[in-house]
C-alpha cells in the first residue's frame, strides 16, 4: 500500500506538470482524491463512465490515471453522468490523476518518445515542445507496416511525400492541425492520431506524409510506462483498463 500524498507528490514532480501550458479543462494532478490509501495503479486514455465502470470493479484503494481527465468542458454540475462518474469512484474509493501535455512530452515516458522508438526512429529530438522527431532508415511503406503493428489498428494513410522518409515527425493524439508547424520545422512525414479533413489536402499542397494512426491507439503508451514505473517506485501492482476508441 501507497500513500496517496506521496505518490501524488511524487508524480506531479517527475511529470514537471506545473510548467508549461496546456488546454484550459486540462487540470493536470490529482482531480479526485479517495480515502489516502492506494493498494493499486490503474491506467487508461481517457475518463469516460464505461472506463469508470471497469476500473471500479478492481477494487477498493485505487488510483486510476488517465490521459483525458474529467474537466475538458469546464465547470458542470454534479448531475447525469458526470455526477455517476463521482458516485462510483467514491463507492470505490478511487482516486483519479490526470496528465496531458506534460505526458505527451516526457523525454521517458511520454507518448512521443516511445512510439518514436517503437516506430525505430533514430536520434529523436524534441518537436514543437511535446513532439519528438528523428529520421527513419526505410521506405514509406515499411514505416505504415511498423505504425499499424505498434498500435494494433491499420492507419490512414496520405501519400504525398517521399517514398523513403528523410525526417519524422510524431506527435501523438489529435495533432492534424499542427501540420503546417510541423512542415515548417522541416518533416517530411508526419505520424499523429487524427485529423480534419482540411490536414489531408494540405499534406498532399505540401508534399508531406501524413500517417494518421488513431487518437487512441497513439496515445496508450504513456498511461501503461507512467503506471508501471510508478508501480515499481511505490511497490504496487498496476494493470491496463483498455476501452479501445476506434478514431
Amino acid at each position: 500500500m501507497a500513500k496517496l500524498d506521496v505518490l501524488v507528490s511524487y508524480a506531479n514532480h517527475y511529470l514537471q506538470v506545473e510548467e508549461g501550458e496546456d488546454a484550459p479543462g486540462a487540470h493536470n494532478g490529482l482531480q479526485v482524491e479517495n480515502s489516502g490509501r492506494v493498494t493499486r495503479i490503474l491506467a487508461s486514455v481517457d475518463s469516460g463512465l464505461a472506463v469508470i465502470k471497469k476500473a471500479s470493479a478492481a477494487g477498493s484503494g485505487s488510483l486510476l490515471i488517465v490521459h483525458h481527465g474529467l474537466f475538458w468542458g469546464g465547470v458542470q454540475p454534479i448531475t447525469g453522468t458526470f455526477g455517476r462518474k463521482l458516485e462510483l469512484m467514491r463507492a470505490a474509493d478511487m482516486a483519479l490523476y490526470s496528465v496531458h501535455l506534460p505526458l505527451d512530452a516526457h523525454a521517458t515516458v511520454g507518448n512521443n518518445v516511445l512510439l518514436g522508438k517503437a516506430l525505430g526512429l533514430r536520434r529523436l529530438e524534441p518537436l514543437l515542445g511535446f513532439g519528438r522527431s528523428g529520421s527513419f532508415a526505410g521506405s514509406r511503406d515499411e514505416l505504415v507496416r511498423r505504425v499499424m503493428k505498434t498500435t494494433g489498428r491499420v492507419p490512414q494513410v496520405c501519400a504525398a511525400g517521399p517514398e523513403r522518409p528523410r525526417r519524422v515527425g510524431v506527435i501523438t493524439g489529435g495533432a492534424g492541425d499542427l501540420l503546417e508547424k510541423v512542415a515548417a520545422a522541416g518533416i517530411d512525414t508526419f505520424v499523429t492520431g487524427e485529423g480534419l479533413q482540411w490536414t489531408w489536402l494540405r499534406a498532399e499542397e505540401l508534399g508531406v506524409n501524413m500517417i494518421y494512426g488513431g487518437h487512441y491507439a497513439t496515445e496508450t503508451f504513456g498511461v501503461r510506462a507512467l503506471a508501471a514505473h510508478l508501480a515499481k517506485k511505490f511497490r504496487v501492482p498496476w494493470q491496463f483498463v483498455d476501452h479501445p476508441v476506434p478514431l
